[in-house]
């Protein structure tokens, strides 16, 4: 592995570098190496950066749609000034191969683009008033404004990119904001706290916080934060949600995203590309992402040829060593997580699933499992696996997978390979999910996007537009006796 992403990170309390504190190694999942250090914020530093946040209220929303967009562009163009070593910390402290890790990189300067621009757009409208007779020479101008400081708190599997759709539209619409990324992965957040300390945002506006997560109650329930986004488990998520019930609190959770594949995409070349896609993105950074193909509904008429080419394209997957640039499917976060993954296959083995490719472990390394004749009540159909698990499914057309889909407790994104306009569209009208993706798998997803689900998966949507909105209001400015 490369050695020098292994240094010393200090945290970030109201946009000042913090090296004092206990500190922390972080280590790499795949061999336990230590791939660097950080430093922990105290009680006292923690108090600071929330005191900080409140009292830049004010300075954050005065400052000019150029200041916040000059500042998102310049994370955006050091992010690809120094991609590779970007990517290296991200297959360092996260474990994802580096093909995996290139593209998060080069997804988050993206993002930090698109706020850049939609910052300079975030401008509000004028309404006429005067279409009642009572409210002639009257017009409004509505704008929106921040709820106050943000609260981001951000998983594991996209140590910088999901970073970046907390911090990026908060700066855009002018909040002070807090992240708490996740212990085992704070090294791209404190990244990106190196970056935007070089720009000119007021004092108090960001803060990077790498604490445990038994202290992150103390911000959810603090006051001063009255916004709070959250990415993670649903079980969290909800009781983030129960918690703090006034807050306005946005969640993207989690999902069991399915695959379907219908009648009519039949060609030699549509089986071929929809069984790369799904075993490409159903064993993608070791399956952990919220929207990685976790079900297969194939139609009927096509298993059988289908299930034969899905089963070859997952035994070519490179399953090893995340450093090396051929490796598709790296370890997952930690042994703990493996040992989870291993059992919920064994469950479904013994309630009669059927193991196709895969089944095996050793340590944090989970083999690209695909499996079929799956009970319905299974913990790998059921629930979220977030590990390099594959349940094909017979379906009888487009009606059995709209309700099987359905019937799931998640609700994130589905995606549907097929030719046939009417069954995408219906597909679009009677899916009960956020995303509907045409000819392509659930994992498909585009940064300016409007991207959450429904049901457990959450509520919100990422995607700069649509978060600058979830972390605003309208406020309406009547104007009166005006030459309309």
């Amino acid at each position: 592995m490369s050695t020098h992403v292994s240094r010393f990170w200090p945290s970030w309390v109201a946009g000042k570098s913090v090296a004092q504190g206990k500190i922390v190694e972080v280590l790499h999942p795949g061999d336990g190496s230590v791939v660097g250090t950080y430093a922990v914020p105290d009680a006292e530093q923690v108090e600071d950066a929330i005191q900080a946040a409140w009292s830049a209220r004010s300075a954050a929303q005065a400052t000019t749609a150029a200041q916040r967009s000059a500042a998102l562009m310049h994370v955006s163009q050091r992010l690809l000034e120094n991609a590779d070593v970007a990517a290296e910390l991200v297959t360092a402290e996260n474990g994802k191969p580096l093909m995996w890790a290139k593209a998060e990189v080069g997804r988050a300067a993206s993002t930090f683009r698109w706020a850049a621009e939609e910052a300079r757009r975030f401008g509000g409208e004028l309404q006429r008033l005067d279409t009642d007779p009572a409210a002639a020479g009257r017009a409004a101008i509505i704008r929106r404004f921040p709820y106050g400081p943000v609260l981001g708190i951000t998983p594991f599997n996209f140590p910088i990119n999901l970073v970046a759709h907390k911090l990026a539209p908060a700066i855009a619409v002018g909040a002070p904001i807090i992240i708490k990324p996740a212990p085992a992965t704070p090294l791209g957040a404190l990244l990106l706290g190196e970056y935007l300390s070089e720009t000119d945002l007021p004092t108090g506006m960001w803060s990077i916080l790498p604490i445990e997560n038994t202290r992150a109650t103390a911000l959810v329930s603090d006051p001063r934060l009255p916004v709070i986004s959250f990415t993670g488990s649903d079980v969290v998520g909800h009781g983030i949600q129960d918690s703090v019930p006034r807050k306005h609190v946005t969640l993207e959770l989690g999902g069991n995203a399915a695959a379907v594949v219908l009648s009519d995409y039949s060609s030699e070349t549509d089986l071929a590309w929809a069984a790369s896609r799904i075993a490409t993105f159903g064993y993608y950074q070791a399956g952990q992402s919220c929207v990685s193909v976790q079900q297969v509904m194939v139609d009927a008429s096509l298993a059988d040829v289908f299930i034969s080419r899905l089963t070859t394209e997952v035994e070519q997957l490179v399953n090893g060593s995340p450093w090396d640039a051929q490796t598709v499917v790296g370890p997952v976060i930690n042994e703990s997580a493996a040992i989870r993954i291993q059992s919920w296959i064994a469950e479904a083995v013994e309630q009669g699933a059927q193991v196709l490719v895969g089944g095996n472990r050793v340590g944090t390394f989970v083999e690209p499992t695909l499996l079929m004749n799956v009970d319905s009540q299974s913990k790998v159909l059921c629930e979220e696996v977030f590990g390099p698990v594959v349940v094909i499914q017979v379906v009888d057309g487009l009606d059995d997978a709209i309700e099987r889909i359905n019937a799931s407790r998640f609700g994130l994104q589905t995606g549907i390979f097929t030719h046939n306009l009417q069954s995408a569209f219906r597909a679009h009208r009677e899916l009960e999910v956020g995303g509907v993706i045409i000819g392509d798998v659930p994992s498909f997803r585009a940064d300016q996007m409007p991207y959450g689900g429904v049901k457990d998966s959450g509520n919100g949507r990422e995607g700069l537009h649509f978060a600058m909105q979830d972390f605003t209001y309208e406020r309406v400015l009547v104007l009166t006796d005006l030459s309309l």
